[in-house]
C-alpha cells in the first residue's frame, strides 16, 4: 500500500477525550440536580456529540431532558467544557510515537473531525499535538459534518496531499462511512467510542494498537 497522506479523527482516535466530556457533562446533570453519571454509562454516545451526551445523562438519572431546554444545556455543556477541555483527556498508547514515525517518513498529516474547529484546535494545542498536524477540519471549517466526505476531501487538500494515496483512520461509523464516501480506505481502531461492534462495519483495517497501524503503514 503506497500511502503518503493520513487523515486522522480525533476524539476516540487520537485522543481519549471521554473522560473530559464526562466531567462537563456530569456538570451539566449536577447544575440540574441530578446525579452524575459513570463513564460506561455514556461512553457509547461521545460519537454523537453533546446533545445526545446531556439526553443519555436526563435519561439514565430521572425523566427525560425537556427538549426546550436542551439549547440551554448545550451552551453550558460548551462553556465548561472549554475550560476544561484537557484536564483527564490524553492521547492514545502508542499515537505519539506512530505520529513521530509517520513525520520522520515524511507523510503529510491531517486531522478531520466533528468536533468543533476550535476545540478541537484548543485540546491539540493543549496537548502539545498540534505540531503533528498540517490541518484541523471540523464540522464549522466549511460548513459540513462528516459522513459527508467534503471535510476529508477538504483536510486532503489543505495539507497538499492526494486523495489517492490517502487513508482515513478513526474509531465509529461515521469515519468509515467518511471514507467510503471518498473512495479511500480506512482502518477502524478497536479502543474508541463506536456504538456498534466496529469489526462489522466494512473498515479495510480493524486495529487494536497504534504499533499494529505502524506495521500496516510503515514496514
Amino acid at each position: 500500500m503506497t500511502i503518503d497522506t493520513v487523515i486522522f479523527d480525533l476524539d476516540g482516535t487520537l485522543v481519549h477525550t471521554a473522560p473530559d466530556l464526562l466531567r462537563a457533562t456530569n456538570y451539566v446533570l449536577t447544575q440540574n440536580d441530578r446525579k452524575p453519571m459513570v463513564l460506561d454509562d455514556m461512553l457509547d454516545t461521545v460519537s454523537f456529540g453533546a446533545k445526545q451526551m446531556i439526553k443519555r445523562g436526563f435519561d439514565i438519572t430521572g425523566d427525560p431532558l425537556d427538549e426546550k431546554q436542551l439549547d440551554l444545556m448545550f451552551m453550558c455543556f460548551i462553556d465548561y467544557y472549554i475550560a476544561n477541555i484537557a484536564i483527564d483527556s490524553k492521547p492514545f498508547d502508542g499515537c505519539i510515537d506512530l505520529l513521530e514515525q509517520c513525520q520522520a517518513r515524511g507523510m503529510k498529516l491531517g486531522v478531520c473531525t466533528n468536533k468543533m474547529e476550535t476545540f478541537a484546535v484548543k485540546l491539540l494545542s493543549e496537548l502539545d499535538m498540534l505540531k503533528y498536524f498540517a490541518a484541523i477540519i471540523g464540522p464549522d471549517t466549511i460548513g459540513i459534518a462528516k459522513p459527508d466526505p467534503a471535510p476529508y476531501r477538504e483536510t486532503v487538500k489543505r495539507i497538499g496531499g492526494d486523495i489517492h494515496n490517502s487513508i482515513m483512520v478513526g474509531d465509529s461509523k461515521i469515519d468509515i462511512l467518511t471514507a467510503k464516501a471518498a473512495k479511500v480506505p480506512v482502518i477502524a481502531f478497536t479502543f474508541g467510542y463506536s456504538d456498534e461492534p466496529i469489526e462489522e462495519l466494512g473498515a479495510d483495517y480493524v486495529l487494536g494498537h497504534y504499533r499494529e497501524m505502524a506495521e500496516v503503514l510503515l514496514d
